[in-house]
């Protein structure tokens, strides 16, 4: 008997899923970076012209915090962006209930979103409105705040926390700047491999229920000093136009692998046996924990 052709596509799907899931369910038991281009194809192509991150700083020194938003989402949109950010790191977390234990792995970038290339970028704050343009966009999600703890718990850079005193020029260009290069600083003296997992260099903007109470606000987390040891409590206190120089970008793919299949976060964020996995919170929707529903 001849099979339909609404047969052979769905057959054609299932079969898809299943090999790009085989391919990362051997990635997600890797210790290291991964090539995960499964993830990662949303992200554009870096152009040949792409702007070093000095150069693109430069450009935008003279602008002001809305002109340099839009200029920092037109570059990330381009795919400027370091290659190696497109390496993904699997990072496991679990939750035991009732006797059970589950396990969930999720992929994340390396380090926080920059832009320009492997050997001249500039890890760059934004707000939470180009945040989520440009996790969207790639195919990502911002992190929870237990996926912020696990991150950093599994990071082989761990970095000490480099505040910069407090102050209007905590949100220019040139504090960004100085920032960076203190972390990139620390980076060679203490010999993290380039590429590896860092953390503790940056606070994370989070998604989070309390910005359900507080839609329009910005959700921020962590600059860890050791485990279970952040400076930053989760705080709302900040509008979601708002963005200073110790602000970073973590990246988290759409997808996660639970019992060796692929499933989408927001799916295991709503999922009640399995949102204390990735969650501290309970479940989460994450519209509304962005407070952008």
């Amino acid at each position: 008997m001849k099979r339909s052709s609404k047969h052979t596509r769905r057959h054609g799907i299932k079969l898809a899923i299943s090999t790009l899931s085989g391919g990362l369910l051997h990635a997600a038991t890797s210790t290291t970076t991964v090539a995960t281009p499964e993830l990662t194809q949303s992200i554009p192509r870096a152009p040949s012209d792409a702007l070093p991150g000095p150069q693109f700083a430069d450009s935008v020194l003279s602008m002001d915090r809305h002109e340099r938003e839009q200029a920092i989402l037109e570059q990330l949109l381009k795919g400027n962006l370091p290659g190696f950010l497109r390496n993904l790191v699997p990072v496991k977390l679990d939750h035991r209930t009732d006797g059970k234990r589950l396990a969930v792995t999720i992929f994340v970038m390396p380090d926080y979103l920059a832009i320009g290339q492997d050997g001249a970028f500039l890890r760059i704050p934004m707000n939470l409105h180009t945040a989520v343009a440009v996790a969207d966009r790639f195919g990502f999600v911002l992190p929870t705040r237990k996926m912020v703890d696990a991150i950093y718990n599994r990071a082989v850079g761990r970095f000490t926390p480099q505040p910069l005193p407090a102050g209007p020029r905590m949100s220019s260009t040139e504090y960004y700047l100085m920032h960076n290069s203190m972390i990139d600083q620390q980076s060679r003296s203490r010999g993290f491999p380039f590429g590896a997992l860092a953390s503790g260099h940056k606070k994370d903007v989070v998604a989070t229920n309390r910005l359900i109470a507080r839609p329009g606000q910005i959700a921020i987390y962590g600059w860890h000093r050791g485990i279970g040891d952040p400076i930053q409590p989760l705080s709302t206190v900040h509008g979601a136009g708002y963005a200073d120089y110790s602000h970073g970008i973590r990246l988290v793919s759409r997808m996660a692998m639970v019992d060796g299949k692929l499933r989408p976060v927001s799916d295991i964020l709503l999922d009640s046996s399995f949102a204390d996995v990735l969650s501290d919170e309970g479940r989460i929707r994450l519209e509304d924990a962005l407070g952008i529903a």
